[in-house]
């Protein structure tokens, strides 16, 4: 790879007046400029995108933090890579990349996060899989660094954040088993303390208070939040006394539900006729049977709001993008299938 300080010397000028002729200063004569582009050309001459970024004070880029690994992602990750698409829809307007800052699933990810920072490696960074509790906020917060949550916490110092209506997916989700006779109603929630556990037990247990039926800790499934932790969860249900079992079940990952959809199969309690399902939709989930009763959002449109919203936090786009701070839930729509289908009466072997 050819430096521009092996292009002076092939020129015999000066790496001031390569670099001038290069970024179009005005006081080098065209000629010059000429000749130095050809040659620039001809010997394949890469400009230090680092060095460049170091002297305009920014590098064009926007970090997406996100864990990875086996336990947390299973064989891909559908979701992420849509609401990449939407991100990257808002930062091409701006001549902005996002690059996807991949922590592996064994590194502490406050050790990754101070890292990268470490670097300038990014202008702003997207954090996801929010914890109960999150020291990120506050590290990127004392180190003024632009960064948006996609997911809330307790940990709160003022910044915009986009999470999933889970309390809506709870009330609605309870609600519709409930009404077909469900009051043993089991939900899947994280092994660890990332925060939207916590939002979707408490919105759980409020609703099923509501409807005057005691809250059941043996009906919260902890697994991982891949296909291996929902196929673990239904050997888990068959595992329990047959009055003890849910027989309806909210699944609020959409990773999980082709696991879950197999595991009943082989323990004998098909979905939507022992067991009555409402889920999270994916591309994967059209092609299950009985069809998944399921919430759905537009990942796209989420990454859209994600980039927008964070660039409005930054003053050099806030004129473009006059929303403030942004603190929003994202609603989902509930659309019929008939894995839910099935009365309470209905279940069992």
């Amino acid at each position: 790879m050819t430096g521009i300080r092996e292009l002076a010397q092939r020129l015999n000028l000066s790496i001031g007046t390569v670099s001038r002729a290069l970024n179009g200063k005005p006081d080098v004569n065209e000629e010059t400029r000429k000749r130095v582009s050809d040659a620039a050309a001809a010997m394949g001459y890469v400009p230090n995108q680092a060095g460049r970024a170091l002297r305009k004070g920014a590098t064009g880029i926007v970090g997406f933090m996100m864990q990875t690994g086996s336990q947390i992602t299973g064989e891909g990750d559908v979701f992420f890579m849509s609401v990449f698409d939407g991100v990257q829809t808002v930062f091409a307007r701006h001549k902005l990349d996002l690059v996807a800052l991949l922590c592996s699933s064994e590194e502490d990810p406050d050790a990754y996060m101070q890292r990268v920072v470490a670097r300038g490696f990014a202008d702003a960074l997207i954090i996801s899989a929010t914890k109960r509790h999150d020291h990120r906020i506050d590290f990127l917060h004392s180190r003024k660094i632009p960064f948006i949550a996609l997911g809330r916490s307790e940990t709160d110092v003022g910044h915009p954040w986009l999470d999933l209506d889970f309390e809506g997916m709870a009330e609605t989700g309870v609600s519709r088993l409930v009404a077909k006779g469900h009051r043993r109603i089991g939900i899947f929630a994280p092994l660890d303390d990332t925060n939207l556990g916590f939002v979707f037990i408490d919105a759980y247990r409020k609703r099923l208070e509501s409807h005057g039926i005691a809250f059941d800790p043996d009906l919260i499934f902890r697994a991982h939040p891949n296909e291996r932790g929902g196929h673990d969860i239904a050997h888990a249900i068959a595992a329990m006394p047959e009055g003890q079992r849910p027989t309806g079940f909210l699944l609020t990952n959409e990773a999980m539900t082709l696991g879950f959809y197999n595991g009943l199969y082989e323990v004998g309690l098909p979905p939507g006729e022992k067991l009555a399902i409402i889920g999270r939709d994916s591309p994967q989930a059209h092609f299950l049977l009985p069809k998944l009763t399921s919430f759905h959002l537009s990942l796209r449109d989420l990454g859209i709001s994600l980039a927008e919203s964070l660039l409005a936090s930054m003053p050099e786009y806030a004129e473009m993008y006059p929303y403030g701070t942004v603190r929003e839930i994202v609603p989902l729509e509930l659309l019929e299938g008939d894995s839910d289908a099935m009365c309470a009466d209905q279940a069992g072997p």
